[in-house]
Order: structure tokens, then sequence, then C-alpha cells
């Protein structure tokens, strides 16, 4: 992973991110802080590069996204696709879910997965 300086602009975009969660961010922020899930760390609304991760576990390398409507865009997809390839570039794994699976009850699936990433592609970073 290469150490860039992250800009002014993306920390503050990051700050109001946290100051302002969506109701799927919330309900997953409840399942993944203080270390609750799998004793992992991980971090909502970080600045990483030029971008922000919706959370982000560096001790696993895993980068976890909730994605709205806006999402479904074409040109929305095109800039994913290559925010995720940048990601996967500096060691991440990525995980993208839809709000909407979330909200409508699917929060077990969404632990369940991240949790089948981690075994399966366990980081050489964790004890």
């Amino acid at each position: 992973m290469s150490h860039r300086p992250i800009r002014l602009s993306t920390r503050r975009l990051a700050r109001s991110g946290r100051g302002i969660p969506t109701r799927a961010e919330e309900m997953l922020w409840r399942a993944l802080r203080d270390r609750r899930f799998s004793a992992l760390k991980f971090r909502r609304q970080c600045p990483i590069g030029r971008y922000v991760a919706d959370f982000v576990c560096f001790e696993a390398r895993l980068i976890v996204e909730l994605d709205g409507a806006p999402h479904d865009q074409p040109e929305q997809r095109a800039h994913d696709e290559a925010r995720d390839r940048w990601f996967r570039d500096e060691g991440f794994r990525v995980l993208r879910f839809s709000n909407d699976l979330l909200l409508g009850g699917g929060a077990d699936l969404v632990l369940a997965a991240i949790l089948k990433t981690l075994a399966a592609h366990p980081s050489s970073d964790l004890c």
C-alpha cells in the first residue's frame, strides 16, 4: 500500500459523512463498531487516498460499501468500479451491498457475507 497524503477536502467529506449517516449506515455501524463484529476494529466514513470508504477494517484490509439508488446509474457504476479497482490496487478487498438489502431485513445476510469473505481470504495482518 502506498502512503499518500489525504487531501483536506477528502477529510472534510469524511467528517461530514460521519455527521449525517443514512439509516442503513446506522444499522450496519451498530453491528460493526467497538469491535463487536469478529473482534475487528472498523472505522466509518474513513478517508483512504482520494476516496472515503463507508466502513473499513485495516486489520483485515476490508472495505464495506453501502449503496443507495444513485449507485444504479451508469455513470455512478463506472465511478464505483474505478474506485473499487483503486482500493484493490492498494491491497483492500471491497464488498458492496444495497441499502435496500440492509433496510429490508437483510442485516444477517450482510454480516454473513462479511464473515465469509474474511474466512475465505484471511489477511496476513490478522493475529
